[in-house]
């Protein structure tokens, strides 16, 4: 029976993380403020992004060897888009160990859990999801109390060690965050409803404008707080959101189809002029602040 060692909040020090833009940079931010940690690794395939991020005080060394960093520490974060995700993590469980825990904090699960599902180590890996922000990228994106309030899924926690949950548990509700639990096929038909249609429904209006307004300036001068907000999400990288859509693709179409239909209805109504059904539509869509405020 191999012998696992619990760590303790008190016993982690060392954090590698893998991947230091927005999520990773951010985490590290926290982790220190809180004094959850006191040494940070960074992982980084762009050598510019690594020496910014220790620049910025993201991080306090860079490692380019995977082991070397997975070996040093007591938490290793994965941060990388979802497509490299696919590939780093089980090489991050290769050198883990059981003293380390394994968290990931892409925005898909299920492709990625059954890459990893028969690893001799998968027990030391917390499948995580911080539902928290920005439409930026890179280690400047990185900002502290980034995750305070916010929401964390567990995906799948049944299938990672006790000891590794609860690790995970402590450290993230000291940040402090809410923590929510799903199975991975549920967490990615419902990130496809929260998260991953908003994206693709900003990139849709970010070209819609582009293409009819044809001068920069007058967008400048017209876009209003309602636009900016809407659009904002179109400034996020398609080296981010191209994997997530090709990993969630059948979740994403679905709800996408149902957009697609809504915004048909609304149209019939307004080529109709039939004024009183559209604002029956917009006092149903109003219901949402009773979930949101």
């Amino acid at each position: 029976m191999t012998t696992v060692t619990i760590i303790g909040l008190q016993d982690m020090t060392t954090v590698t993380i893998i991947g230091i833009g927005l999520i990773g940079g951010s985490l590290a931010l926290s982790l220190r403020q809180q004094g959850l940690a006191t040494r940070f690794i960074g992982v980084e395939a762009s050598t510019e992004h690594a020496h910014r991020a220790l620049e910025l005080g993201l991080i306090d060394e860079i490692e380019t060897d995977l082991a070397t960093a997975v070996a040093a520490a007591d938490l290793v974060v994965v941060a990388v888009p979802m497509d490299a995700m696919l590939g780093v993590l089980p090489q991050v469980l290769d050198a883990a160990t059981s003293r380390q825990v394994v968290v990931d904090v892409g925005s898909t699960k299920e492709k990625l859990l059954a890459a990893v599902a028969d690893h001799p180590h998968r027990g030391r890996f917390v499948a995580i999801h911080p539902m928290a922000g920005t439409e930026y990228s890179g280690p400047e994106a990185a900002v502290q109390q980034l995750f305070a309030g916010k929401t964390l899924v567990v995906c799948d926690a049944q299938r990672s060690d006790p000891d590794a949950v609860q690790t995970v548990e402590t450290l993230f509700r000291a940040l402090p965050m809410r923590l929510l639990y799903l199975d991975a096929a549920d967490h990615d038909l419902h990130a496809a409803y929260v998260s991953h249609i908003s994206h693709i429904t900003s990139f849709a209006l970010a070209l819609t404008v582009l293409n009819k307004e044809k001068e920069e300036q007058r967008i400048f001068d017209l876009a209003s707080g309602g636009f900016e907000s809407t659009v904002r999400l179109a400034k996020s990288s398609p080296a981010m959101w191209v994997p997530i859509f090709r990993q969630n693709r059948t979740n994403v179409l679905d709800v996408l189809d149902e957009h697609l239909r809504q915004l048909q209805e609304l149209r019939r109504l307004l080529a109709e002029e039939d004024y009183e059904g559209l604002r029956h539509s917009i006092e149903q869509a109003n219901h949402i602040r009773k979930i949101i405020s």
